[in-house]
């Protein structure tokens, strides 16, 4: 496959400097700008979802695979995002990261060196301009709603690697969604016991025992540092589709 780009930010777009398509159109709220401006920004944002929709419609079974963008090549974590994207290309699942560099480049690394497809779906954020050299197939988006959409669709399962805000969103985002019965329920897998048994027993110490989640909203998430034992998840999960 062929990497191309859905909407991304064009080096001849007339936009200030550190801004984003997403702070314009939030920016803007109440100050009536809407009248002028966003109905031509909802065009862009239907060009998006259609393009998106259109390119990722071939995609077979996928597992998105999350972490931080500033994890460093040496550390441990690297190389597990490495091995996650190997194992998962070589159990015939397409591997869809953020695109990114850090924890999404080890992925995408593994998938692509397994010979399997390495999916990039890029966001236009300023101190990041392009998809890691590890994408065999991406798409840059300007929305981030747009490119969470994608990521919900076409996955079959998130696996989640020590990662910071953007990690979390993607994690509670999808949690969020299947508990209220939005999306059909699939694997959620954290690896790294050591990263995430703290949040694990905080929700378990404080949300649950409050009463303020049910006990099948941890129940869908598996911890782990066993990268077969997360495969083994994700293709049971396939196979009983």
């Amino acid at each position: 496959m062929t990497r191309r780009s859905s909407g991304g930010p064009r080096p001849t777009e007339n936009r200030p400097e550190g801004s984003t398509n997403d702070q314009r159109l939030l920016d803007s709220r109440g100050s009536g700008d809407w009248v002028h401006t966003d109905p031509w920004r909802v065009l862009k944002i239907q060009a998006e979802f259609v393009e998106g929709f259109n390119d990722l419609a071939e995609v077979g079974p996928a597992i998105s695979v999350f972490g931080s963008a500033r994890t460093p090549v040496e550390n441990p974590s690297y190389a597990l995002g490495e091995k996650v994207g190997a194992a998962l290309a070589n159990a015939g699942f397409a591997v869809i990261t953020g695109g990114g560099p850090g924890a999404m480049e080890a992925a995408n690394k593994g998938a692509n060196e397994a010979g399997g497809q390495s999916i990039g779906l890029g966001i236009e954020l300023p101190w990041e301009s392009s998809l890691n050299p590890y994408v065999t197939f991406g798409l840059n988006f300007r929305y981030f709603f747009v490119r969470k959409t994608m990521f919900v669709k076409y996955s079959q399962g998130y696996v989640v690697l020590p990662g910071g805000l953007g990690t979390l969103d993607e994690l509670f985002e999808a949690m969020t969604l299947a508990q209220t019965q939005k999306i059909t329920q699939f694997p959620i897998v954290l690896m790294g016991v050591e990263h995430w048994s703290g949040l694990i027993d905080w929700m378990s110490q404080s949300m649950l025992s409050d009463a303020r989640i049910k006990a099948s909203d941890i129940e869908m998430l598996t911890l782990t540092d066993d990268v077969d034992e997360m495969v083994e998840l994700m293709v049971r999960a396939r196979d009983a589709r």
